[in-house]
């Protein structure tokens, strides 16, 4: 569906370039409610918790439609499916700003999420295929490292520019405003996408995978065995590697990997929502364009998650994981104070533990189940988002009944849960 000139022809920077905008799109208009709930808040005369459902319908949103976008895919082909996904989401994200009511607000954000998902779902299965089928496969990490700075770029962006135009507008403007640089960042998808096989009867979960790709890699003789024989043994082996593969997702380690990303993606994004209130209260004061710039706090995770894996090589993915936690638990500790520095060196604290952990959990989710690579990193994808959507609201009931202690209370929870099941069962 790429129109742009050359868009038929291989040219992996035109991919990288292509990507990197679908990423930034994509996530830039999921997180970019966030910096302004507390002003959405005084508007709607809503709660915390309640004003947060902004942030965590659009992520369920995205869990619920990571497999349906995948099989959407593999029949009208990858590109036409993320096309129309980011367009989707553009227009939905365009008018949510007029939506007249809370309710509207919040079921505009869940459609929007829904459109969402169809970056995530396809972006990685789309980069490893037209990397492997022009002989550069080397050049798969690289490129998904491309989309996974797009997806990190994007959420940052997103935030910023909602509550930097936020406090000269409003809060509604400062969202339309990240949906219309999000139409930009579309169209530079659109034009320059190199175009893809089209529609394939590939494994859906194939699509929904994360950046490993495991067994994303297309079958180098597409046309069908002149020998019915061989054929048909594929058939008979089929149920017997489904039962396999649902057995290794049932597998007590590759589920305490699936519920690090559950509850540490939780109590990280419950923190972010709620901050926010906090910092524009007294005793800090601070407008929706200051606090906006906390997000910027961001960084420390891609440090720490370029960093984690040196940090595995060297003393192994478990103890990474565990001290990670321990990191995070620290840094939203330090939230606590009253003083100001600190709480903002806490949140980057947490931030890069967060990352690093994230980091450990997603690289070694595909590790755990080599029967089913692919499958096993789409349960992961959607434990993460639904952790975002459950914790993300229910840290605002802490924040409703004891103020900022009780969502920290909340994340401390989740990471000791998170810290002691990994400890339990995990081994390297």
């Amino acid at each position: 569906m790429s129109t742009g000139p050359g868009a038929g022809r291989f040219d992996e920077r035109r991919l990288l370039v292509a990507l990197f905008g679908a990423g930034t799109a994509a996530f830039a208009q999921l997180y970019a409610p966030q910096s302004v709930l507390p002003d959405a808040a005084r508007e709607l005369a809503t709660s915390a918790s309640a004003t947060s459902l902004l942030v965590s319908a659009a992520t369920l949103g995205l869990a619920v439609g990571v497999l349906p976008w995948a099989w959407v895919a593999d029949r009208v082909g990858r590109v036409r499916a993320m096309t129309v996904a980011m367009l989707g989401a553009t227009a939905v994200g365009l008018a949510v700003p007029f939506a007249p009511s809370f309710e509207l607000l919040v079921a505009g954000r869940a459609v929007q999420g829904l459109f969402v998902a169809g970056a995530p779902a396809v972006a990685m299965a789309y980069l490893t295929e037209m990397l492997i089928e022009s002989g550069a496969a080397a050049a798969v990490p690289r490129a998904a490292g491309t989309y996974v700075a797009g997806t990190s770029m994007g959420g940052l962006l997103g935030r910023l520019v909602s509550g930097g135009v936020a406090e000269l507008f409003g809060w509604r403007a400062g969202v339309g405003a990240v949906a219309v640089a999000c139409l930009v960042a579309t169209g530079a998808f659109i034009w320059l996408a190199p175009r893809d096989r089209g529609p394939r009867a590939a494994s859906v979960a194939e699509c929904a995978g994360l950046p490993d790709g495991g067994d994303a890699v297309p079958d180098p003789d597409p046309d069908p065995d002149p020998d019915p024989a061989p054929a048909a043994a594929p058939d008979r082996r089929a149920p017997r590697g489904r039962l396999g593969r649902f057995r290794a997702l049932l597998n007590p380690r590759l589920l305490v990997l699936d519920a690090q990303g559950l509850l540490l993606m939780g109590g990280f994004v419950a923190v972010y929502n709620y901050l926010g209130f906090r910092l524009a209260a007294a005793p800090f004061d601070l407008s929706p364009g200051v606090v906006s710039l906390v997000f910027l706090a961001y960084l420390a995770g891609t440090w720490s998650s370029a960093r984690t894996g040196r940090l595995v090589l060297r003393h192994g993915r478990r103890r990474v994981l565990i001290v990670s936690a321990g990191v995070m638990a620290l840094g939203v500790t330090a939230t606590l104070s009253g003083w100001l520095p600190l709480v903002l060196a806490g949140l980057v604290v947490l931030t890069a533990g967060f990352f690093g952990a994230h980091a450990v959990a997603s690289g070694w989710t595909p590790v755990a189940a080599p029967q089913a690579r692919t499958q096993a990193a789409a349960v992961y994808n959607l434990a993460y988002y639904a952790g975002s959507s459950l914790f993300g609201w229910l840290g605002g009931i802490g924040f409703a009944l004891a103020g900022w202690p009780g969502t920290v209370g909340m994340v401390l929870a989740l990471v000791a849960v998170a810290a002691g099941l990994a400890a339990a069962v995990l081994r390297d």
